[in-house]
């Protein structure tokens, strides 16, 4: 399990940065990097594990089977995408229960309609504040522990404007969340406001998508914003996509991995990273 609270990591001052993974082995090489905390990114999850794209075909036992994956594998705290709940609040409170069981130490939910898809994605909906609200109290109702965090997600700035996001960001900081996420910002402005209204009240989260909505700016400058969590859900599975398109465009033409050599881990070399010698020593000991 984590052995760093997440809670006490937000009180800081320096932003948390924060990569997202989608299995046990990028979790691990984000371990080795340095990271305080890595982010499970949904839309990863449907990308590697389905091939398809972040529509809500991924399911909550899905899911909690790669944070447990995870969190047996490495020790840093895991912020889970938890999309809508995938339901009413009484299945928030089952997907709560879930992922905490799994290890999560946050549980990120959002305020879309079901199926939900990717926040800068074009045509999404999202649900009344009342009943965002709701989910958000039986959330906070379900867990066990006071160190496993809610935050809320409302992508109502797509949908309904300015204004409307920030009046639901309001009502669900109400509720006692512990963490805040506007989607999709989509200026500079946009961006400079939020943090300005409520990143001293509450841990706010900035998301940086390579090629989205939300201009990108370094961790610090977002610190400097007011934002407390900056993640970088998808990066992983972007670099992963660019490598292995060179790599299997490689081996079809050369019909050998020669020229990719220099670019990969050779065999004792991923041995290593994944700490094979360990874990036969481990063994060995039984």
């Amino acid at each position: 399990m984590p052995d760093t609270n997440l809670k006490e990591r937000l009180s800081l001052s320096q932003p948390l940065l924060v990569p997202g993974v989608y299995d046990a082995l990028t979790a691990l090489l984000a371990q080795q990097a340095g990271f305080e905390a890595l982010y499970l990114s949904g839309a990863s999850i449907a990308y590697a594990r389905l091939g398809r794209s972040d529509v809500g075909l991924v399911t909550a036992t899905e899911v909690a089977d790669t944070v447990a994956s995870i969190v047996d594998r490495v020790d840093l705290p895991l912020i889970v995408d938890a999309d809508t709940g995938w339901g009413n609040a009484l299945n928030t409170q089952r997907t709560v229960r879930a992922f905490e069981r799994a290890g999560a130490a946050m549980l990120q939910l959002e305020d879309q309609t079901f199926p939900k898809r990717c926040g800068h994605l074009a045509g999404k909906e999202v649900i009344p504040v009342a009943e965002m609200c709701g989910k958000l109290r039986a959330a906070l109702d379900a867990r066990r522990s006071a160190s496993t965090l809610i935050m809320a997600r409302t992508d109502a700035l797509a949908v309904e404007g300015w204004n409307a996001a920030v009046d639901r960001a309001e009502a669900y900081l109400a509720c006692g969340i512990d963490a805040l996420f506007i989607e999709a910002l989509r200026t500079q402005e946009q961006l400079s406001e939020a943090g300005q209204r409520f990143g001293s009240r509450i841990p706010l989260l900035a998301n940086m998508i390579e090629g989205g909505k939300t201009p990108i700016h370094d961790t610090d400058s977002l610190g400097r914003m007011g934002y407390r969590i900056v993640i970088y859900p998808g990066g992983t599975s972007r670099a992963v996509g660019f490598a292995l398109q060179k790599y299997f465009g490689s081996l079809k033409a050369h019909g050998t991995t020669a020229p990719m050599r220099e670019h990969m881990l050779d065999f004792d070399g991923l041995n290593a990273v994944i700490g094979t010698t360990e874990l036969l020593e481990l063994g060995r000991r039984y």
